[in-house]
């Protein structure tokens, strides 16, 4: 499945859409700026794929702070049998920069 932007992404939210989102960055980067995602670091996301296994076929979005870790977890879970996995491009890096200028 395509990755996701963070425009459409926004969109998507302000509309009210409830979205599997997974944070896939440490529990430190978590604290400093989330978007409420759910959080499951990157090295932590083999032992949490069993509690995943229900949304196999639903379309589950991933981020990370610059799209690199939410790219590989996009990977690992596509080759474990997840259909609709996507990463957001640019991370959160990208979300500030469009959503959180002052």
């Amino acid at each position: 499945m395509n990755d996701i932007t963070v425009s459409e992404l926004k969109e998507r939210l302000d509309q009210g859409e409830q979205l599997l989102i997974i944070d896939v960055r440490e529990p430190f980067e978590y604290e400093m700026y989330n978007i409420g995602a759910k959080l499951i670091p990157l090295g932590q996301l083999n032992d949490a794929l069993p509690a995943l296994t229900p949304h196999k076929d639903d379309e589950i979005i991933l981020h990370c702070r610059s799209g690199m870790r939410s790219a590989t977890a996009k990977h690992l879970m596509a080759d474990l049998g997840f259909t609709k996995v996507r990463n957001l491009l640019g991370g959160m890096l990208a979300w500030q920069d469009a959503f959180e200028k002052i």
